[in-house]
């Protein structure tokens, strides 16, 4: 598992210079040696993009989504008014020389499949990661097929639907996904009855912005924005 206790979340961006889950975010980031957190999208001829909304209307005020889309169109897309563009997995990880850790989160997809094994083949050589997602599905598929990868069961505390509420916000969630640790955000965090269910997990937490946010305790790692705020965690 991570030893660090602080992970830049989407890179080190300003979303102004530097936009989010790009190359120059990443080698912001590795620069400062920080551990990443990012987000990976399949799209239709099967191409990993590094990408966190399913559509472009934040990022390039555009409708198209992400996973409708081949990759030629994907990465032809400039990001916020600058000339950075989507990046593809490989290219992250090529900027990884130092195989620094990596918290890699799989976005909400019907090709849970497709989606696993092309990452899998992706990260052939690499072991320090870890992989998550708000779907326990796609955990549970992982730890079915690929037991050695350290997943965890990302959790929030608003869904769209009551079904989702229920099913996601809760220990069945939990149990049902087989996950190696949770990531949870700030509210769950003061939730003290769920807080006693998960303190058995290794918890990550997400996303800090200011270092007041929260009590900074030892056994939770800190997804944070707004980095480098320290040299060295």
């Amino acid at each position: 598992m991570n030893k660090h206790k602080i992970i830049a979340h989407r890179g080190v961006f300003d979303n102004e210079k530097i936009v989010e889950n790009t190359k120059e975010s990443f080698i912001k980031a590795f620069h400062y040696k920080y551990p990443v957190e990012f987000d990976v999208q399949l799209t239709t001829d099967n191409k990993l993009v590094v990408f966190h909304d399913l559509d472009l209307k934040r990022l390039a005020k555009r409708d198209d989504v992400v996973q409708e889309m081949d990759s030629s169109e994907v990465t032809r897309v400039r990001l916020l008014n600058t000339r950075s563009t989507i990046p593809f997995l490989k290219d992250v990880l090529e900027l990884n020389k130092d195989h620094i850790f990596m918290d890699i989160e799989i976005k909400p997809t019907k090709r849970i499949k497709d989606t696993v094994y092309y990452l899998m083949m992706e990260l052939d050589g690499y072991s320090n990661y870890v992989i998550q997602s708000f779907d326990p599905r796609i955990i549970r598929y992982i730890k079915k097929h690929y037991p050695t990868v350290q997943t965890g069961l990302l959790m929030q505390s608003k869904y769209d639907s009551l079904l989702e509420q229920w099913f996601l916000h809760t220990s069945f969630a939990v149990k049902y996904s087989k996950c190696d640790y949770v990531a949870i955000s700030k509210k769950i965090y003061r939730n003290k009855s769920m807080m006693r269910y998960l303190s058995k997990y290794p918890i990550y937490m997400w996303t800090i912005k200011k270092k007041e946010e929260v009590d900074f305790q030892n056994n939770i790692t800190y997804i944070c924005n707004n980095l480098p705020y320290t040299k060295k965690d």
